[in-house]
C-alpha cells in the first residue's frame, strides 16, 4: 500500500482534497493529511493543495520549515499542486505586496486585471470562481481518460505565467489565457480545485495516485 501524503500547512481545504483522494483511493493507498516533516519525506507521493493568501502560505511553510521539505520531495517523488498548490512553485507572486515563491518552477503569479469587459461589454468579476474549460498543451498521463476541453472549477485571483513553454500542461482563458496546469519530470501542478471538479477531478486525482512519476 502506497504511502500519500497532504500537506498540512494550515489551509482550509485539505480535508476535502484528502476525502477526494480517499475516494479514488479504493483502500489502495493510505491517504494521510501531515505537517511532520518526517512522515512527509517518507511519503511516496506528496500533494500540496492550499486556498487563501500566498503571504499566508509561504509564511506557513517557512515557520514550519515546510519549504525545503518540499523541496527534497521534488527532487524524486510525484508530486501534484494545487492552486496555492501551484502558485507556490513559482519564482514571485504580486500577491500580499510582493511575495517570493518557492522558486521550482521559472514563472510568476499575477493579478487579473481590474474591470476589463468580455465581447459583450460585461466586466469580468475578480476572483474568477466557477466552471471553465481546461485546454491540453501536451499529453501526459494524468489526463488520461480527461477529454481535451473538460471544464474543471476555479477560484482564484492571481493567475501564473511560466517563462518556458515546455513546462505549460494546459492553459485556460479567463481575461487572458493563462497557465492551468504546469509539469515538469515528476511534478504536477494546477490551478483549478478537481475536489470540486466531479468526475473530471476524481479521474485526475485517480491518475495521479496511479502515477510513478515518469512521462
Amino acid at each position: 500500500m502506497s504511502k500519500i501524503v497532504v500537506l498540512d500547512y494550515g489551509s482550509s481545504n485539505l480535508r476535502s482534497v484528502a476525502k477526494a483522494l480517499e475516494t479514488v483511493a479504493e483502500g489502495n493507498h493510505k491517504i494521510t493529511v501531515t505537517d511532520k516533516p518526517k512522515v512527509i519525506l517518507n511519503a511516496d507521493k506528496v500533494v500540496f493543495p492550499g486556498q487563501g493568501a500566498i503571504g499566508q502560505c509561504m509564511q506557513s511553510l517557512e515557520e514550519k520549515e515546510l519549504d525545503n521539505v518540499i523541496k527534497q520531495c521534488i527532487l524524486k517523488k510525484p508530486f501534484l499542486g494545487i492552486c496555492l498548490g501551484l502558485q507556490s512553485l513559482m519564482e514571485y507572486s504580486d500577491e500580499d505586496g510582493g511575495t517570493e515563491g518557492l522558486g521550482i518552477l521559472p514563472g510568476s503569479v499575477i493579478r487579473f486585471t481590474e474591470n476589463a469587459k468580455d465581447e459583450k461589454n460585461n466586466t469580468y468579476k475578480i476572483p474568477s470562481m466557477g466552471w471553465n474549460q481546461v485546454y491540453q498543451r501536451k499529453k501526459h498521463p494524468l489526463w488520461n481518460g480527461i477529454d481535451d476541453g473538460t471544464r474543471f472549477y476555479f477560484v482564484h485571483s492571481y493567475y501564473v505565467k511560466m517563462k518556458n513553454e515546455s513546462d505549460i500542461a494546459a492553459s485556460t482563458d479567463y481575461i487572458c489565457r493563462y497557465t492551468s496546469a504546469a509539469s515538469r519530470d515528476n511534478i504536477f501542478a494546477i490551478q483549478f480545485h478537481p475536489e470540486k471538479s466531479q468526475q473530471p477531478g476524481l479521474t485526475l486525482l485517480k491518475n495521479f495516485l496511479g502515477w510513478d512519476g515518469t512521462i
